[in-house]
């Protein structure tokens, strides 16, 4: 075989293996596949380390191979993912990083960071940012997701 059929079998082996790490859940114990999104826009340590320990119950009891999970945060909630908070809070930088790992989505509001003028240099490495929180959990429900407020 020559270089441009060996690229382009590293290529597609690849492709495929994204595809497995990020695509659908898989089915948990009851046949099921469990989407949920998190609203998040309320402010402090606490009620934040609160959220992702329920996160982290809903992917124990759900099983987390079987949940897409994502946490969307504006408004007053926007501090959650901003890097400063995690590296202030050694319990929250590790729970933000085991959700993650395991597939965890964490969205800013954009609207609330043009409002607060913060940037994406600001959030978590791990944080994507979405037009509107509201938007984004409105987008959710109608791919039928359930919804928690926090």
């Amino acid at each position: 075989m020559n270089l441009f059929a060996n690229l382009i079998i590293i290529l597609t082996a690849l492709i495929g293996l994204a595809f497995r790490v990020t695509g659908e859940a898989q089915k948990g114990p009851d046949g099921r596949t469990h989407k949920v999104v998190f609203e998040v826009a309320i402010e402090g340590s606490e009620p934040w380390r609160g959220v992702l320990r329920n996160v982290a119950n809903v992917q124990k009891a759900l099983g987390a191979k079987a949940t897409r999970i994502e946490v969307v945060v504006h408004g007053k909630g926007i501090g959650m993912l901003l890097a400063k908070t995690a590296d202030a809070d050694p319990e929250m930088r590790t729970m933000f990083r085991k959700l993650h790992a395991e597939g965890v989505i964490f969205a800013a509001c954009e609207n609330t960071m043009r409002r607060m003028q913060i940037t994406t240099k600001q959030l978590l490495p791990i944080a994507i940012t979405v037009d509107s929180g509201v938007g984004e959990v409105i987008r959710k429900q109608e791919a039928g997701y359930s919804y928690i407020k926090s």
